[in-house]
């Protein structure tokens, strides 16, 4: 391992390169926003860069022709993308392209564990991430019940896997939300059986179900011509500014980035209770198993209604989603990446 030569002479900060391609997530890319946070912070001397060409915000650094080499990167295979970033102390990427990375150490934060789990269609990840491990990559998980599946996953032990949570930004009180926003998240099924329901008590209070869905379970929600408003994740910001209370139907794959700026907006939210949500979510927003449609809708209904209630989630919520701001998110990370600086001084 090479010494730590990228350290800027001037500000003595650490310079950390962060691959903006990813992860996609409904509320924007959070690797772009902890750039901006690591700035603004002035915790280190960030240089963008982008695995993907998909045009949203111009990179300090091109690095070659993606295009060229970007299956090769899935596969963590291909040119070494420390021929491009040449003066950087750390590299940082979240989204799908695992480049090798040579002498300068790797963070891959895994945010949709999806393609790990044993149902997933072919095992490409799985074998990615393993090669980059081998390569001297280091993962980032997003929280700790995350971990401890990419742990069982790539069969790693629990010290080859860091825990640091993304950032999550959203500064705009709601407060005169009408609708009943479900952010559908892996449990199309559910939500199919849920939504008579749903649907009569948005109708008993003047309100519209408006569902966040991707492309494959609008498809099937649109099939059953129900009374619902169906929206691209795109507009995720857009259905937040009017939500009275948000359903979030999780299969635990992702981290709740939607859910925590609902929190952090004075949303209400009702969750399933996967093992994430249990860690990130229980004490500021309803967790209710689906075994009971019934229970589930009523205590739906108390968010909408209640407002006592109400007022309790609210202050829980807004208190929690702090914890994610990104002042927080990039603090937690600068750390990270100064411990990953003074292994590789110690090797």
């Amino acid at each position: 391992m090479r010494p730590v030569r990228a350290m800027s002479a001037i500000s003595g900060l650490p310079r950390i390169a962060l691959d903006l391609s990813g992860p996609h997530e409904p509320l924007g890319n959070w690797m772009a926003l902890l750039a901006d946070a690591l700035i603004t912070e002035e915790l280190c001397e960030v240089v963008r860069f982008r695995t993907e060409n998909d045009g949203s915000r111009t990179p300090d650094i091109t690095v070659g022709s993606p295009a060229l080499w970007r299956p090769w990167w899935y596969r963590s295979m291909g040119r070494r993308i420390d021929r491009y970033l040449t003066d950087v102390d750390v590299v940082h990427v979240a989204g799908r392209a695992t480049p090798r990375c040579g002498s300068i150490p790797m963070l891959i934060s895994v945010d949709d564990l999806r393609p790990l789990r044993d149902d997933a269609k072919d095992r490409q990840r799985v074998a990615q991430l393993l090669r980059a491990v081998r390569h001297g990559a280091r993962i980032v998980a997003t929280s700790r019940s995350a971990s401890i599946e990419v742990q069982r996953s790539l069969k790693l032990g629990r010290e080859e896997v860091t825990v640091v949570s993304p950032a999550v930004a959203w500064d705009q009180p709601v407060t005169m939300g009408t609708n009943l926003v479900v952010n559908l998240a892996g449990q199309t099924d559910a939500f199919l059986s849920l939504a008579p329901e749903l649907v009569q008590l948005a109708h008993e209070q003047h309100a519209r179900v408006v569902v966040l869905a991707s492309q494959a379970a609008t498809s099937r929600i649109r099939q059953r011509n129900l009374d619902v408003d169906i929206r691209s994740r795109r507009d995720a910001s857009d259905v937040l500014m009017n939500a009275r209370a948000v359903v979030h139907l999780s299969d635990g794959a992702r981290f709740p980035s939607f859910t925590i700026a609902a929190l952090a907006a004075g949303v209400p939210t009702c969750a399933t209770p996967t093992s994430v949500n249990r860690e990130l979510l229980e004490g500021a927003a309803v967790l209710m198993n689906l075994d009971d449609a019934g229970a589930f809708v009523e205590s739906v209904k108390e968010i909408v209604v209640n407002d006592s209630r109400r007022a309790v989630l609210i202050a829980a919520g807004r208190h929690r989603a702090s914890d994610f701001a990104p002042s927080v998110a990039a603090r937690s990370f600068a750390e990270l990446y100064s411990d990953t600086t003074r292994r590789v001084v110690r090797a």
